[in-house]
């Protein structure tokens, strides 16, 4: 299992790994947790897609998409200002040139590979440490999102607690959250399962 990022296309390798990134998606958000999304040819995407993002994307040793979560400077259009606005309960995202926003996280926990290997399955933490390490290589100490109560509470069980921004409020039929990750050393040693491997692109700057 290792941990990649991936902004600007290079190789076909590259293209394929984001394809899958979007099958992934469909399949989780849609199909297992049932959100309204918009969903094409068994991809899901949508606007923020399009703003050049940086993907960390998981992959098993046999070179499949188990987790992938998309980063985007908070201090552009975000889905928190944009979308869910509620959760910031009528304040502003306390965003800055060193915090970055992460949105679509997503794993597939029925992959064999990792699955035993702890309380959280290895690639959701391999996720997490790859999340880290990428935003202190690229100067980033802060990470917002918006999620729902279970996964705050996944968060907490990794060591990896979340800074609430305001209460939890029904979205739909989930009750969703906003708040704010810490990016560094600490958290990354603390994070990163045993035998995580990362390779080089995850040190790369989004803009190279």
């Amino acid at each position: 299992m290792r941990v990649t990022a991936i902004s600007k296309l290079r190789t076909a390798s590259e293209t394929r790994i984001i394809d899958e990134m979007h099958r992934l998606r469909a399949r989780i958000f849609q199909g297992r947790l049932s959100w309204n999304v918009r969903c094409v040819s068994g991809r899901e995407y949508d606007e923020f897609d399009d703003l050049e993002p940086t993907y960390i994307i998981t992959l098993s040793d046999s070179d499949a998409v188990i987790g992938c979560a998309r980063l985007l400077p908070a201090i552009g259009s975000t889905m928190l200002g944009t979308l869910f606005p509620q959760l910031l309960h009528g304040a502003q995202l306390p965003a800055h040139r060193r915090m970055i926003e992460s949105s679509r996280f997503c794993v597939d926990t029925g992959c064999e590979e990792g699955r035993a290997e702890g309380p959280l399955h290895t690639a959701t933490l391999t996720m997490f440490a790859g999340i880290v390490e990428w935003c202190m290589a690229n100067s980033y100490t802060e990470i917002a999102t918006a999620t729902d109560v279970r996964f705050e509470r996944i968060l907490k069980r990794a060591g990896w607690p979340m800074r609430r921004l305001g209460e939890p409020t029904m979205i739909n039929e989930t009750r969703s959250v906003a708040g704010i990750l810490p990016a560094d050393a600490e958290s990354f040693e603390r994070l990163r399962p045993a035998g995580y491997h990362s390779t080089p692109p995850v040190l790369q700057h989004r803009a190279a």
